[in-house]
């Protein structure tokens, strides 16, 4: 029933050309950002919503609230699209969203001791082991920057 299209972990949140290429491709016409610290920072909100390809409706919540706002429905009559900053809060978010089946890994930061899996996807053993228990819940994860893109299964890169 509900009408979410993408749900993307991507360190960058929303930024130019991936916003635009997504949003274009998939129908989007709301992002939600699903972030504890960016839903309590009103600067960094800002900045986010002047990101936001025209038409293209933001709504920046943290993790918990975002659960209920699409539990409750508010969000199927969007085609909405998901970003999370990081693979922990995907794994936080889709644990308690069980429909969604599908996470596009987009970038996670390279950091010290952190693994490269694709050219923009970095994972440290703990995020390697939240992948794969996401993996064991049924969750697809697929490694895809921009549409264009093929898609590799994170699983077989990890």
């Amino acid at each position: 029933k509900s009408m979410i299209k993408l749900v993307r972990v991507d360190h960058r949140l929303l930024h130019g050309q991936v916003a635009f290429t997504w949003t274009k491709n998939l129908g989007v016409d709301c992002i939600l950002i699903a972030n504890d610290e960016v839903a309590a920072d009103k600067l960094r909100m800002a900045a986010l919503r002047m990101a936001a390809p025209a038409g293209v409706k933001v709504v920046i919540k943290n993790i918990e609230d975002s659960v209920a706002a699409i539990q409750s429905g508010k969000t199927d009559k969007y085609h909405l699209m998901i970003i999370l900053e990081s693979i922990k809060d995907a794994d936080r978010l889709t644990e308690k969203l069980p429909m969604i089946k599908h996470v596009n890994l987009g970038g996670v930061k390279k950091e010290e001791g952190k693994k490269q899996i694709s050219m923009a996807v970095f994972v440290s053993e703990e995020e390697t082991q939240i992948l794969r228990n996401m993996h064991d819940r049924g969750v697809e994860l697929e490694i895809k920057m921009v549409p264009e893109d093929k898609s590799q299964d994170a699983m077989k890169l990890i």
